[in-house]
């Protein structure tokens, strides 16, 4: 078996009382971030709101950390990450907050300590663009996009 896994060491600051992010079991790709609340917080229907999760991070260059919803949250309550996957650059010092979204028609609370979210290390890569006048279009897709495959 092959173990694709690799151990980044980062910088992490907590400052919150309700619990560091964690990796649930070792299969975890993501490690739950908790609400740094102090009072519950009503989320209405279809609106958004920046919950906080008292951590700020360090990454290293080449590493972005992506906040994604959690499935059960989603699947039960319609409770989505509005921007997933966010980013947290490697370059930002800030607090790491979550941008949730209430998709149902009914008002939902976010308790503090409450599991919100998920966050995954990732590798990025920088592009650098070079200007042309005309991109080549010599592929057998072309330009096709928007269902141009089909549907089965």
């Amino acid at each position: 078996m092959i173990d694709f896994t690799e151990e980044i060491e980062y910088e992490i600051e907590y400052f919150g009382t309700h619990g560091m992010p964690e990796y649930k079991t070792s299969g975890s790709s993501g490690m739950d971030l908790c609400a740094e609340i102090e009072e519950s917080v009503v989320l209405e229907p279809y609106r958004a709101k920046l919950i906080p999760t008292g951590i700020k991070v360090a990454l290293p260059v080449g590493i972005e950390m992506q906040i994604r919803c959690r499935s059960g949250l989603a699947l039960k309550n319609q409770i989505i990450v509005l921007n997933a996957p966010g980013t947290v650059d490697s370059d930002y010092r800030g607090e790491v907050g979550v941008i949730l979204f209430n998709a149902s028609d009914t008002a939902f609370t976010i308790e503090p300590g409450m599991r919100i979210a998920q966050a995954v290390l990732a590798h990025y890569v920088n592009g650098k663009p070079i200007l042309v006048d005309k991109i080549r279009e010599d592929t057998e897709r072309g330009a096709g996009g928007y269902g141009h495959t089909g549907v089965k």
